[in-house]
């Protein structure tokens, strides 16, 4: 099985910046840490926020990159 390759989640470029959606984001969330206060997600880790999200128990993930990667 090939390693997956790393989730990059930027809200530079993301295209819901700026909208109610920034309100409730994990990403909103992580980003409002302290700088040397990590936060690693595994992808054991990933599939359990997948699986939570795909029931409903939490918001699923909504970025969207704004442009493709390297453009």
């Amino acid at each position: 099985m090939p390693t997956p390759l790393p989730l990059r989640l930027d809200c530079a470029e993301c295209a819901m910046q700026h909208t109610d959606a920034c309100d409730d984001c994990v990403v909103t969330f992580l980003c409002a840490r302290e700088p040397d206060d990590a936060v690693v997600v595994d992808v054991a880790e990933m599939a359990a926020l997948r699986a939570l999200g795909d029931a409903g128990l939490v918001p699923g993930l909504r970025h969207s990159p704004a442009r493709a990667a390297g453009e």
